[in-house]
C-alpha cells in the first residue's frame, strides 16, 4: 500500500463503489450512522475518501454517500494497493481501530476473504521451491484456518469454530451471533449437538435451545440483581449495627478524642464527617417516610388486615 498524493476533488472526478469493498464491514448502526451524518452536516467531510488508482473507494464508503445526500463536497485521497485483496485488508486494519468489532464480524469478514486468501496462497506455494517432491498431488498445504485468522486477527481455533458455523449451523444460530445474543463458543457447542438430528428438525430444535439460552441468561440476570441487592442491603445493616452501638455521650467522645491522640485539625474533620453522616442517616430517614412506606405493599396489606379487625360501628 502507498499513498500517491494524488487527490482529487468530488467536482472533479467520481468514485466508484464496489459491492464487494462496500460490504465488507458491517454497517454502522443507527445511531452511529445518526453521528456521522450530523458531523458531515456540522462540520463539513473534512477526512478525504480513500480510492485506489482506479478510483474505487476503499475507506469511506458512509461519508460519500452521506455527502452525496447533502451535496457536500469531498476530496479523495488516491492510494496504490497491489490488488483488491491488500486493499481490503488494508481497509480492514483501518476500520479495527474506529470501530468494537466483535469477534463474530470479524470472523464473517474473513470468511468473504476466503477466496481471494485461498487463491493467493496457491499462487505463493507454487513458486516455493522447497516443497517435497513426494508430495501427493491431493494434498493441500494451504492452512486456510491459520491464513484467515491471521488476516482479522483473530485465533485460529475461534476461526475455526466461525468457519464450522458457518458451514454448519442452522440461520437462527447465525441470526443470534448477528445480534450479539450469543457468543462463538455457544454458538459452536449449539451448532455440534444439533449436527446428529435429521436436517429438517434442526431449525426448530435450534430455536427451543435458544429460547432455553435466553432464560438461562434471564435467570442469571436475576440472580445478580438479588446478589447485588443482598450486598447493598449487608452494608446497610452493618452501619446501623455500628451506629447504634455508640453512646454519644460527652465522657464517651473525650474517651475517643483522648484515645486516638486526635488533633484539633482531625477534631474539626471530625466535626464536618460526622453532620455528613447525620445528613447520611437523615436521607435514609425521608427516602423511607416519603416514598417507600407510602406506596409499599406490605404497608397497604397492614392497613387493610387493621381495618377489617375493627368492629363495624354500624352493624346493629
Amino acid at each position: 500500500m502507498k499513498n500517491t498524493g494524488i487527490t482529487y476533488t468530488s467536482a472533479e472526478r467520481s468514485p466508484v463503489i464496489l459491492p464487494e469493498m462496500a460490504e465488507l464491514l458491517p454497517p454502522l448502526s443507527a445511531e452511529q450512522l445518526d453521528a456521522l451524518e450530523t458531523d458531515l452536516v456540522n462540520n463539513g467531510c473534512y477526512s478525504p475518501i480513500i480510492v485506489n488508482e482506479d478510483m474505487v473507494i476503499i475507506d469511506g464508503h458512509n461519508r460519500q454517500e452521506l455527502c452525496e445526500k447533502h451535496g457536500l463536497p469531498y476530496t479523495m485521497a488516491v492510494f496504490s494497493f497491489e490488488d483488491l485483496l491488500e486493499a481490503k485488508q488494508w481497509a480492514l486494519d483501518t476500520q479495527k481501530g474506529r470501530r468494537n468489532l466483535e469477534k463474530w464480524e470479524l470472523g464473517k469478514i474473513a470468511l468473504k476473504l476466503k477466496p481471494e486468501i485461498e487463491a493467493k496462497a496457491r499462487a505463493n506455494q507454487g513458486t516455493r521451491t522447497d516443497l517435497s517432491a513426494t508430495l501427493p498431488e491431493s494434498s493441500d498445504t494451504v492452512d486456510t484456518r491459520k491464513e484467515l485468522a491471521e488476516a482479522v486477527g483473530l485465533g485460529e481455533r475461534t476461526m475455526g469454530k466461525v468457519m464450522q458455523i458457518d458451514e454448519n449451523a442452522p440461520e437462527v444460530i447465525k441470526e443470534a451471533l448477528d445480534k450479539k445474543e450469543l457468543s462463538i463458543n455457544k454458538g459452536y457447542d449449539l451448532t455440534r449437538q444439533l449436527q446428529d438430528l435429521p436436517e429438517e428438525q434442526r431449525e426448530q430444535a435450534a430455536a427451543e435451545a435458544l429460547e432455553y439460552e435466553k432464560a438461562k441468561k434471564e435467570l442469571k440476570k436475576q440472580d445478580a440483581e438479588i446478589d447485588r441487592k443482598g450486598k447493598i442491603a449487608a452494608l446497610f445493616c452493618k452501619a446501623y449495627e455500628k451506629a447504634v452501638l455508640l453512646t454519644p455521650s460527652e465522657e464517651n467522645v473525650r474517651c475517643w478524642t483522648d484515645g486516638t491522640r486526635m488533633t484539633p485539625e482531625e477534631m474539626r474533620d471530625t466535626v464536618k464527617e460526622s453532620r455528613e453522616l447525620a445528613e447520611v442517616f437523615r436521607t435514609i430517614a425521608d427516602i423511607i417516610e416519603q416514598k417507600i412506606l407510602p406506596a409499599d405493599w406490605r404497608c397497604a396489606d397492614a392497613e387493610s388486615e387493621e381495618n377489617d379487625a375493627q368492629p363495624d360501628g354500624n352493624l346493629a
